[in-house]
Formats: structure tokens, C-alpha cells, sequence
């Protein structure tokens, strides 16, 4: 089968043994944004070559403004919860396929306002079996960063945090963007530690925020670090907002799951504030598809 992670900026494909190996991929830059009033066309493009006839499809391309709104399941919700939720999708042009999308995920707990996942869930699902019971905290590091509890093999809890977002608006668009060098020349971790330090203080993140520029204004921060700087006190402050700071030295390791390049700087700043980490590559997906066609199969064959 084809594994495919289809998001808002990018487009991975995986294609699987029956065993869940992964034997090839393919990735490109067109994503859900890039793709728009296309969709098939890109598909047809990407598997072009491989014939394998059943296509499993996650993330924003089952969003609203993607190929097919898929709906959203209320947490908790686990790998059985997910399988009985695929749907299988029949555009023009497929007709030698099996394309399937999974849905997505919400969380009604917190009160009025939902939060949500897509894409992220399928990732997660990889992790769900594999987990001994009891409660368990993932990141996945991102534009919009997800936090999610996972109590006894099922997604309890989702938060969300536009943590990436707000760093890129501020970093190309704003004043404390022309202090800094236009390009980043990566992590420099002793700015890092004290952005993520300042996150501790009173004055809240706003406040903290204009910080930036008088460390600018009075040299306390060299401009090529200032970038860091900034990255510190934003992951500093989604940390503590978190609420992982409050379990102290008794807090379970994390799971992050992503890029190399996005665990990086989540994993410094969990090790400076005492905190374990376990990572996870971003291929997940992968496995995670795998696995719910596979409970997919089973709940097929038994009914």
C-alpha cells in the first residue's frame, strides 16, 4: 500500500511492504496550499510509477479547503476509533485505486472552544499500541504546535500552539525582525537558554516580547543570536503554558515527534528545564497508516 502525509507545505509519500517496512518514498513541496484546485492532478504525478492500488491519505487534504472534508472524531479516541473512521474517497481519474482519508481529530473538553488536529493523529497512532498504560505527554513541533495527553492507548487531550507561526510573523515582519540577520545561522544555545529563562519572569509573554528589542537597543544580545533569543522565549513560554513544569523533576519524558530540524531546539529546552525527552521521526505517519489499515482489516474480517 501507499502511505501518504499530505499537509498544509508538503507532500510525503511512503510506499509499504504488507509488514508496514517502508520500501521507497517521495516527498515534494506541494502541499495542501500549493496543490488547491488540483489535487488529482498532483496525486496522479507523485504515484506515477508505482502501482499499488491502495492509497491511504492523512492530514490538511482531508481539511476544509482541501481534496475532501473529512470529519472530525471527539477524543478520547484511539486506533480502533480512527480505522472505523476511514472513508473511502472515489475522485475521477482513480478508478484502478483504492483512495481512503482519515479523519481528524477534536477536543471539546476545555469548554467553548475546540481544539483539533489533522495529520498529527495518524503520527500518534503509531505510538498508541506501543505505549504500556497510564499516561503519556507527545509534542509535535511545528508551525502550529501540538501537545497532546495520551491516557491508556487513546488521545485524550489535544492543545495547540501557533508557537512556529508567530516566530516567522515576527522573525520577516515586524520590528524585532530588523534587528536580527536575514538569515538564521541556526541554534545558538546560550541565547537559546536565556530567552527560555526570561519565559520564567513576571510581564507575560507581550511584555516579554518588546524585551527583544531593548536587548537589541542595549547590546545585551549580539545580533546573530537574537534569533535564538527569540526561539527561547517562545518555546519557553509554550512550555510553561503546557503545564509540564508543574510535575517538577517527577515529569514523564516527552515524546516529540518530527524533523530532526523542529525536535532540535524542543529537546534543548526540555534538557535545560529538566525535562526527558524520546524522540520520533517524522515518518511516523507512515507507520501510523499501516497500523490503522491493519485494525481497519481486522474490524472488517470480524463483522
Amino acid at each position: 500500500m501507499i502511505a501518504v502525509d499530505w499537509g498544509a507545505s508538503s507532500l510525503r509519500l511512503y510506499r509499504l511492504d504488507d509488514d508496514g517496512t517502508v520500501r521507497d518514498r517521495r516527498r515534494s513541496e506541494q502541499g495542501v496550499l500549493a496543490s488547491g484546485g488540483r489535487f488529482g492532478e498532483v496525486l496522479a504525478a507523485a504515484l506515477d510509477g508505482w502501482d499499488d492500488t491502495r492509497v491511504l491519505m492523512c492530514g490538511m487534504v482531508g481539511g476544509r479547503g482541501g481534496w475532501h472534508e473529512m470529519p472530525y472524531l471527539d477524543c478520547p479516541a484511539g486506533i480502533d476509533d480512527l480505522a472505523r473512521g476511514l472513508q473511502r474517497f472515489a475522485p475521477p481519474g482513480f478508478d484502478e485505486r483504492e483512495l481512503w482519508l482519515v479523519p481528524g481529530l477534536r477536543d471539546v473538553a476545555s469548554g467553548a472552544v475546540p481544539d483539533v488536529m489533522r495529520g498529527e493523529e495518524t503520527q500518534l497512532a503509531a505510538l498508541l499500541d506501543a505505549l504500556p498504560d497510564g499516561m503519556h505527554r507527545a509534542c509535535l513541533p511545528g508551525t502550529h504546535s501540538k501537545w497532546v495527553t495520551i491516557r491508556d492507548g487513546r488521545i485524550a487531550r489535544i492543545a495547540t500552539a501557533m508557537t512556529g507561526e508567530l516566530y516567522a510573523l515576527l522573525r520577516r515582519h515586524s520590528i524585532l525582525g530588523a534587528l536580527m540577520p536575514v538569515d538564521d545561522d541556526g541554534l545558538e544555545p546560550a541565547a537559546f537558554e536565556r530567552g527560555l529563562q526570561r519565559s520564567a519572569d513576571a510581564g507575560g509573554l507581550l511584555h516579554h516580547l518588546f524585551g527583544v528589542r531593548t536587548t537589541a537597543l542595549f547590546g545585551q544580545v549580539d545580533e546573530a543570536a537574537r534569533p535564538s533569543y527569540l526561539s527561547g522565549l517562545l518555546i519557553g513560554h509554550e512550555l510553561r503554558a503546557s503545564g509540564l513544569l508543574a510535575d517538577g523533576p517527577r515529569a514523564a519524558p516527552v515524546h516529540l515527534v518530527g524533523s530532526e530540524r523542529l525536535l532540535a531546539s524542543y529537546a534543548h529546552a526540555l534538557d535545560a528545564l529538566g525535562i526527558g525527552v524520546q524522540r520520533h521521526p517524522e515518518d511516523l505517519a507512515a507507520r501510523g497508516l499501516h497500523a490503522l489499515w491493519s485494525q481497519h482489516a481486522r474490524t472488517e474480517m470480524s463483522a
